[in-house]
């Protein structure tokens, strides 16, 4: 069975996907580049989008794809308390017949038991996954206490593991590889470059062995999804270019 390859649609720029007409003017894109799904963000949508998911789901599966779903929220919030929003979040989440839905872990919730955030979690409609994102939260030693603490709650399918964050983080991302490899269930791709300005993501050159080294390292069997940046005169090519090289990798 070949990799599954999602494309995030924040990949083609916020501006690019305004410009386009939103995230349903992508997937005729991404699915001539062959993809296996596409990964709706949440941020990208306008209020006007956000009341038509049923007719996005309609799309999605016209074309052929699977949509994974991503909310810009952590899980916990400041106060250690799980988000609030949650019922918004799965109900969107069954609006676009999701397979994933996406936090980021958030911050600290010591005070929570694992029975409390599966009682919370099990209204869900998908499965619900859990990223390494590029604060405090996303550190190798906080992921590994969240699935050491909540990797049984039922509705938690795995980690989404982010190939690039962990340099904002400031740690090895193959050390990250080894430390959390079992709880991945989902994969971010992208390479990071650092400038005057800071890190920021960039595509991976196909003779850099570095993103091949981790990804030998992690589940071979999980979808891997393109988190760079796409644009070009032929996004059909450019999407198609790495949908490829990561399906065959």
């Amino acid at each position: 069975m070949s990799t599954e390859i999602i494309v995030v649609t924040g990949a083609y720029g916020r501006q690019q996907v305004a410009a386009a007409g939103g995230q349903q003017a992508l997937l005729p894109v991404i699915a001539q580049a062959g993809a296996s799904g596409v990964e709706i963000r949440r941020e990208l949508f306008s209020a006007q989008e956000l009341s038509q998911l049923p007719a996005l789901s309609a799309a999605i599966q016209q074309h052929g794809l699977t949509a994974y779903y991503s909310v810009p929220e952590p899980l916990f919030t400041t106060a250690g308390t799980i988000t609030p929003n949650l019922q918004t979040f799965f109900a969107e989440a069954g609006a676009l017949n999701a397979r994933l839905l996406k936090f980021s872990a958030g911050y600290p919730a010591d005070n929570i038991a694992a029975e409390q955030v599966a009682e919370q979690l099990a209204a869900s409609p998908v499965p619900v996954t859990v990223e390494n994102d590029q604060t405090d939260s996303g550190t190798i030693s906080a992921m590994r206490d969240f699935f050491s603490r909540f990797g049984q709650v039922p509705a938690i399918a795995g980690m989404t593991f982010d190939t690039g964050n962990w340099y904002w983080t400031g740690e090895s991302p193959l050390r990250a590889c080894q430390a959390l490899s079992a709880c991945v269930s989902y994969i971010h791709l992208k390479a990071v470059r650092k400038d005057k300005y800071g890190f920021r993501a960039v595509p991976p050159a196909p003779d850099d062995e570095h993103w091949q080294t981790l990804l030998a390292a992690l589940p071979a069997n999980v979808p891997r999804g393109i988190e760079f940046p796409l644009a070009g005169e032929d996004l059909v090519a450019v999407t198609r270019h790495y949908v490829d090289l990561f399906r065959h990798v």
